[in-house]
Order: structure tokens, then sequence, then C-alpha cells
């Protein structure tokens, strides 16, 4: 009776171990390389929450993870850096309208290696003939690249600065060339810029005609959706958002 009962007892905790293996969701989060640290802590707090979820993190500029999804990779989360590359994961049928949401705002910087003998106070500075080398995320693809080609055109500087433009691929290589000093000044987020304090230095945060607002959404083609509108449903939490204000992004 007691080998029975035994018996019993390990096939209901194997059936409890199958259910809880069954449950343990691998969300897959692709976002803007501007969100690295932050979600990085915010997957954390989650799976700390949430001990059968495991979340994955892919980050990259925001047109990349958009080229990435339409190529068929397997995504249950996407945060991208600006309105327009979610305009068009939206087009494309990669995230439905109803489940895209805003979650924090940035800024647009102006930085220079922190050890840097250029004056640079003004858009206008980056005229300088000191001044040779320019990091700007390419446009077509990296969202603060666009952010800055259209401030530089409003200000009508920006065939002078793209003459010295160098193209990265994303926000972050653009502040590691800064904080290297291998280019004289880069465009930046404020939050990157916030990361590098001792290494470089915020000459100006540039003026924009529109918001720098992140949206986030889950994908159309998740096989966890449940899961993905929880995950979302904590970045927009009291808990999410202040890892999101730690790390110096503002309130949608």
């Amino acid at each position: 009776m007691q080998r029975t009962f035994l018996k019993r007892l390990l096939a209901a905790a194997a059936l409890i171990a199958a259910i809880g293996s069954a449950c343990a969701a691998d969300l897959t989060v692709s976002a803007a390389s501007s969100l690295t640290n932050a979600f990085r802590e915010i997957a954390q707090n989650y799976e700390a929450q949430y001990p059968q979820a495991k979340i994955a993190l892919n980050f990259g500029a925001s047109g990349a993870l958009l080229q990435q999804m339409a190529k068929g990779a397997p995504v249950d989360v996407f945060a991208s850096a600006d309105q327009e590359t979610m305009d068009m994961a939206e087009k494309q049928g990669l995230v439905g309208a109803g489940d895209r949401h805003d979650f924090v705002r940035n800024a647009l910087v102006l930085v220079e290696p922190a050890d840097s003998k250029l004056s640079i106070r003004r858009l206008e500075d980056l005229g300088q003939a000191g001044v040779k080398r320019v990091a700007i995320g390419n446009p077509a693809s990296v969202p603060v690249g666009r952010y800055t080609q259209h401030a530089l055109e409003a200000a009508k500087l920006w065939p002078m600065v793209q003459a010295k433009a160098i193209s990265t691929q994303n926000v972050r290589q653009s502040l590691d060339y800064v904080a290297r000093g291998e280019v004289d000044a880069g465009f930046v987020y404020a939050t990157d810029a916030a990361i590098m304090q001792g290494k470089v230095k915020v000459v100006l945060e540039v003026p924009l005609d529109t918001a720098i607002r992140y949206p986030i959404a889950k994908t159309a083609a998740s096989a966890n959706g449940e899961e993905a509108k929880r995950f979302i449903g904590y970045v927009l939490s009291p808990a999410g958002q202040a890892v999101l204000h730690k790390f110096g992004f503002r309130k949608p």
C-alpha cells in the first residue's frame, strides 16, 4: 500500500513538474539599443517576480529589429525608439494597432569627449574647422539618426554636418565613438549620455519639433501572447517605470 501511495506521489510530482515546464514561457523581447541597461534590469526584476518566465533580450537599432521581424525572427515584444518604426511594423501586420503603448520619452543631445578642447556650444559650432568627425546614426534604420537629420535640416545645417558624418549602426555605437575620442562629437539620447558621464559631456539638448516617444507592442506572431501582455503591463507599471526613470527616461 505504501508502494502504491509512493508511486502516485511520484506520478503527481512528475505531472506538476511537466505542467510547470509547459507554463514556463521563453519570451523574446526585441528593444531599441538605448533601452539596453534599463530593460536588462526590468527583465531581471520581472523574472524574480514571475519565476516561471524567462526573458530573452535582443537589442539593436529599431529599423534593424523591424527587418528581423519581417524576415520571420521569433519575437514576442517589440519596443521601438520612435513612432515611425512602429508605424511600419503595424502597416506590415507585425503588430496590431490596439497592442501598442507609449511607455517613455527621451531627449536628443549633442555630446563630445569629456576631455575635448573644442568650444562647441551650439549646433552651428559643428562647422568649425577643428570638428572633423561627427557620429550620427544611419537615418535609414536608426531613429536617433532620423531625429538628428530632422533637427539639422530645421536649422539648415544638414549638408554641412553630413559631410563630416561618421555613420553608425545604432545609438550605442555613436556613444562609444565619442567616449573613445574617435569622433569630435556625436548625437545620442540623453539616457545614453547619462551612463557615460565620465567619458562624454553634453554640449546641448537639441531642439525638436516632435517628442521622442517610445512605443512597445505585443507582436502579431507571438507564441506567448498572454506572457507578452503581462511583460508590457510590467513595463508600464510603477515598478517598471521606476527602473526607466532611474536610467533617465521621462514619463510618456
